[in-house]
């Protein structure tokens, strides 16, 4: 089996798994603390079977992102295009609501321990759809963009569950933010497409989850 086929075997595998597994963990609405579902849950079922596949494939951490090499332009690229989601965050709320509204939804939560739960979430999405998902479609493919839309569209998949499990988001409501979640999607495997640095990425999963989290 070539490392191509090898590949595309753990990506498929892997794919499938998370939307069932992580559909199936929605559909239950365990309520469990935001903590240990990004801090525990979460690492459990999304990195350690990329660590394991990354192993297998003899990949070294680096192909994840999982470095200090372009750091400061992979900073640069994410500032620029997470300014364009604040604004793209603004506007939309103000579409939705018909004026602003800046009511904030960070829960009980000291502001600064939200902060570090999103570093948290976006450092194990981050790593499993850009680091890896989209990494490794792009190996195969050898396409940039071919990659991007495919390991997007399952991003946006997986988002499903939240929006209208967890959130009941409306209908409208809810194709809305998918549509979001899938330009995220987009900007942010093309930050990594140009640093191969994930923590671009995770800083820009930052600078677009809090806009919707103070103004949804």
């Amino acid at each position: 089996m070539t490392a191509k086929t090898t590949v595309v075997k753990h990506v498929t595998i892997y794919s499938v798994y998370l939307l069932l597994v992580w559909t199936a963990y929605r559909f239950l609405r365990l309520q469990l603390p935001d903590q240990v579902e990004e801090l525990i849950i979460k690492p459990i079922i999304w990195l350690l079977p990329i660590f394991w596949f990354t192993t297998k494939e003899k990949f070294p951490l680096s192909s994840l992102g999982i470095t200090f090499k372009n750091l400061f332009p992979a900073i640069y690229l994410s500032l620029g295009l997470g300014a364009i989601f604040v604004i793209e965050a603004v506007l939309t709320n103000f579409f939705k609501y018909g004026r602003f509204n800046f009511g904030a939804n960070i829960g009980n939560m000291p502001i600064l321990s939200s902060l570090g739960l999103s570093f948290a979430t976006a450092f194990s999405e981050e790593t499993a759809f850009r680091g890896y998902i989209f990494g490794r479609l792009w190996f195969t493919l050898k396409d940039e963009w071919s990659a991007n839309v495919a390991s997007s569209i399952i991003w946006t998949i997986v988002h499903i569950p939240i929006a209208f499990l967890v959130w009941k988001l409306n209908l409208v409501s809810g194709i809305l933010y998918l549509l979001l979640t899938a330009a995220f999607g987009i900007g942010s495997a093309f930050i990594f497409g140009r640093t191969k640095n994930i923590f671009g990425s995770i800083l820009l999963h930052v600078l677009w989850e809090w806009p919707i989290i103070l103004f949804r």
